[in-house]
């Protein structure tokens, strides 16, 4: 196998949060990452960002092979950034897409809270803000050092979460950009939060669940390729973790 299949040039994209990145990557490893200057400044500075991590790793936009992108849920705005530019690579490069969830984007930064921190964390809940009083929140369990979801992408009130998660007998905890005005209302018995500094999605950690659905071959299919659009939980299940 060739060196250029082994080790494709990907780009990696989020623009779904507040706080959007870009990260250049050679296969399985990041070269390089950048952070925009402030919230929603997606349409701004990713072209100028894309362009730069190039330059600084002496490489040309015809070489990207795979761009890796989340696709919501988030600001509508931002997903439609990521797809349109995603398709637009596609149709003029062939370049191949791998779409990744954005609440598994966030949850992925756990384990690094668990690393950093030597912290025993075995169940983590990834908070959106929905607006109107509502919040997409998917669940996960620790297993082997990987985060399964035990919650697909759900939209609900608080009220509803607490239904969902209260009485556990293992502490929950949140991260996510929705706590960033309302982590007040998350507050109870059972439930903890992670450190501020681990509630945005990355262009890192995009790469880092592309890369895993590159190698399986999960690629998305440009001509069909949407944003993430929720339904509503089945309120007559219950979460299972074990």
């Amino acid at each position: 196998m060739s060196e250029n299949v082994q080790k494709p040039l990907i780009l990696a994209i989020e623009t779904s949060g507040r706080m959007g990145s870009a990260a250049l990557a050679a296969g399985g490893q990041v070269l390089a990452e950048k952070t925009f200057s402030g919230p929603m400044r997606h349409s701004a500075e990713l072209f100028p960002a894309v362009c730069g991590l190039l330059e600084t790793a002496g490489h040309r936009a015809n070489q990207i092979e795979q761009i890796y992108i989340s696709v919501g849920p988030g600001s509508f705005t931002g997903l439609r950034i990521a797809v349109t530019m995603a398709k637009i690579m596609n149709l003029a490069e062939g370049v191949k897409i791998v779409a990744v969830d954005t609440l598994d984007v966030i949850a992925a930064n756990a384990n690094d809270y668990v690393e950093q921190e030597k912290a025993d964390i075995e169940r983590v809940a990834a908070v959106l803000d929905a607006k109107r009083g509502q919040f997409f929140i998917a669940a996960y369990q620790r297993r082997k050092c990987r985060w399964e979801k035990v919650l697909a992408d759900s939209l609900m009130s608080v009220s509803e979460f607490f239904e969902w998660f209260a009485g556990s007998a293992k502490p929950l905890w949140l991260l996510g950009e929705g706590l960033v005005y309302y982590r007040e209302k998350f507050a109870a018995e059972g439930i903890e939060f992670l450190p501020e500094r681990y509630w945005v999605p990355t262009a890192r950690k995009v790469h880092l669940l592309g890369w895993e659905r590159a190698l399986a071959g999960e690629f998305a299919d440009a001509k069909t390729l949407e944003p993430n659009y929720l339904r509503l939980p089945d309120v007559g299940k219950k979460v299972a973790f074990s």
